[in-house]
């Protein structure tokens, strides 16, 4: 029923058009006629030349689908599309004339009728427009009176270019927008104090933060494109310090990717405070490499491994495995893959633990895998200090398992994920991710290049502190921190990923590869951060608590052991490790150690001493954190003084 109505409205606003554009052009006809003053042309002339204009131009606008179009959205291609289709018409009266009528009508009348018609025509749209655009300012200004302002609020456009246009126009059209464009901010001169897209245009930048505060609006949306970091950090600093909401129009201007990514208005996210070039590494080393090839990916169902996983499948491997003992996990990486390649990606889903070593090697018998990564573990660092034995058992153990298990199967290249909480640990987690770097360079002698890759904290990971603040402010606060000295490495999920695959097509075998994490942030400024960006005052509008550090917790993370001896690889954002690496016999002997103490049934704080003794600096953190003001990322946090941006104060150049 709704769409009979919808077609028959359809019909209805076409037959109005028509109606329309066949009065103005008979008006500006009629003048053509009695302008050409030529004795011979009788009434018959007049109305066959009339008719037979009319029907040139409405043939040319049917057939350039002129009528196809909605008006209300109508822009420069759609009035250019009328132009032509009218100029084509009077050519071809104009032809048909000269051939066939002997009228001889002066060929400057002809083109001042088209004109007049093109011009009636063309102001009645711009009249129509006009309207509608009023008509829905003004409802809107009713409805603003009785709505809340959560549910549609004005917002400024920072940048008053083709991208900021861009999004005015489609707030403009879009009636369930939750957005009302009320003015542009913009640095240049020559905007400033003009009106574009009927919006004023205010700035500069440095001069508008008591202005915007003044004004009836509730949100900053940043339209502008390809900002740099420090651009955007400059950006941000200045609009942060309004009281409005701040977004960003998420959208290229480069076709061949705004094709694939739609127009969005979102939130400020991690990724944009960190104020860094985002990598990619999309090149053809990296897709030969694993085109072709049977891909095991352990964890595959957690936040490094699916992803993983998504960065795999659009490289075209013979065979994708997902491995994981959480079915909910893994079944949802499974169904997006199938519904993004359908059967041009083959995959198998195994549910199964790294803990039965058994099982884990009839997997790898069968399947024969030429690359693994290797990303299950237990990595929630306060959980883990209450339960000692299962992080042994599952980190250690069933690293174990799996390497021994790709071994045997010849795996041609081993990934294990590290993390760098595995340098001079605090934690039991650190610890058992220390021990599993161990099992990985201590088969240095393998056919298998096994490699373990070290890196911070994943933004977007499963519990990430971002997703919590963001909660915490979408409730009113407060925010809450362990502690307001803490500081941290960041990494986007899509950038560790990438990084990930390439250190798999590395050469070198027994490693540790340690990845560039930029400057480390400290959660303070970032909570504050977050809580400005969102439209509120930090400390008045949202409170900020500390709570205090977790069980194991560490004020300050560190990704190298020796930075003198660390070796920078080709790749600028991937580093090699050297530290004294341990035989198979003595990592075995470890291993021993800790089987005993669990199959003794020992409490967390004898598997702890046991881990201590076979990690020297494995400490507690109540030990580490009393001398953290001393070190080298503390004193860098404190005085805000890095090098580049983009490279880690902690590696050497």
């Amino acid at each position: 029923m709704n769409a009979k109505f919808d077609a028959a409205k359809g019909k209805s606003r076409i037959l109005v058009l028509l109606l329309i554009d066949l009065l103005s052009m008979i008006v500006a006809f009629v003048f053509f006629i009695n302008s050409t003053r030529i004795p011979k042309f009788n009434t018959s002339d007049t109305l066959l030349s009339i008719v037979l204009l009319l029907v040139c131009v409405f043939v040319f606008r049917f057939v350039l689908l002129v009528y196809r179009q909605m008006w209300r959205y109508a822009g420069s291609e759609v009035f250019l599309r009328m132009t032509l289709a009218d100029a084509l018409g009077g050519a071809s009266y104009y032809l048909l004339d000269r051939l066939f009528l002997h009228v001889q009508a002066p060929f400057a009348n002809l083109v001042a009728a088209v004109a007049t018609g093109l011009l009636l025509t063309l102001s009645s749209r711009f009249v129509y427009q006009s309207l509608r655009r009023r008509t829905r300012l003004f409802r809107r200004d009713e409805l603003d009176s009785t709505v809340s302002v959560g549910n549609r609020i004005n917002v400024g456009i920072v940048g008053a270019g083709e991208m900021g246009v861009l999004l005015a126009r489609e707030l403009n059209c879009n009636r369930s927008s939750r957005y009302h464009p009320y003015c542009f901010f913009d640095n240049d001169r020559r905007k400033i104090g003009s009106i574009i897209q009927g919006l004023p245009v205010y700035g500069p930048d440095t001069q508008i933060v008591d202005k915007i505060n003044a004004m009836p609006i509730q949100g900053i949306i940043i339209a502008l494109p390809n900002m740099s970091p420090a651009a955007q950090k400059h950006v941000f600093d200045i609009y942060k310090q309004t009281n409005c909401r701040v977004m960003i129009y998420d959208y290229s201007l480069d076709k061949s990717e705004a094709m694939e990514k739609k127009r969005t208005v979102r939130e400020i996210n991690i990724e944009d405070l960190l104020f860094r070039d985002m990598i990619s590494l999309d090149d053809v080393q990296i897709r030969e490499a694993y085109r072709d090839k049977t891909i095991l990916v352990t964890g595959a169902g957690g936040s490094i491994g699916s992803e993983l996983c998504r960065q795999i499948a659009k490289i075209g491997p013979k065979r994708l495995i997902l491995l994981d003992v959480y079915e909910n996990g893994v079944y949802e990486i499974q169904q997006e893959l199938k519904r993004q390649y359908g059967d041009k990606l083959l995959t198998r889903t195994i549910i199964a633990s790294i803990c039965d070593a058994k099982r884990m090697y009839e997997i790898f018998q069968k399947y024969l895998p030429d690359v693994v990564f290797h990303a299950a573990a237990h990595k929630h660092v306060p959980l883990m200090e209450h339960n000692c034995a299962e992080a042994v058992i599952n980190n250690i153990f069933g690293t174990y398992n799996v390497v021994d298990a790709a071994e045997k199967a010849g795996v041609q290249r081993f990934v294990m994920i590290s993390s760098d909480k595995a340098v001079n640990p605090t934690n039991m987690m650190g610890a058992t991710k220390r021990v599993c770097e161990l099992i990985i360079q201590s088969r240095k002698d393998s056919k298998t290049d096994f490699v373990a890759v070290r890196f911070g904290n994943v933004l977007g990971s499963n519990g990430s502190v971002v997703p919590l603040f963001q909660k915490q402010i979408a409730e009113g606060g407060p925010v809450t921190i362990t502690d307001k000295r803490i500081i941290r490495y960041f990494m986007a999920i899509h950038e560790a990923s990438q990084l990930v695959l390439r250190t798999g097509c590395r050469g070198e075998k027994g490693e540790l590869y340690v990845l560039d994490m930029g400057k480390p942030v400290k959660i303070m400024d970032l909570a504050e951060n977050m809580i400005a960006l969102s439209g509120f005052v930090p400390h008045v509008d949202i409170k900020i608590e500390e709570v205090g550090l977790r069980p194991g917790e560490k004020l300050y993370e560190e990704l190298l052991f020796k930075t003198d001896e660390c070796q920078r690889t080709s790749d600028e954002r991937i580093f090699i490790e050297h530290d004294m690496v341990h035989t198979r016999s003595e990592v075995e002997t470890m291993l021993a150690m800790l089987r005993s103490t669990i199959e003794q049934g020992d409490s967390d704080q004898e598997i702890r001493e046991c881990m201590m003794q076979l990690i020297p600096n494995y400490q507690p953190s109540k030990v580490v954190n009393g001398k953290a003001a001393d070190t080298f990322e503390m004193k860098q946090a404190a005085t805000h003084v890095y090098s580049d941006i983009s490279v880690s104060p902690r590696i050497p150049s």
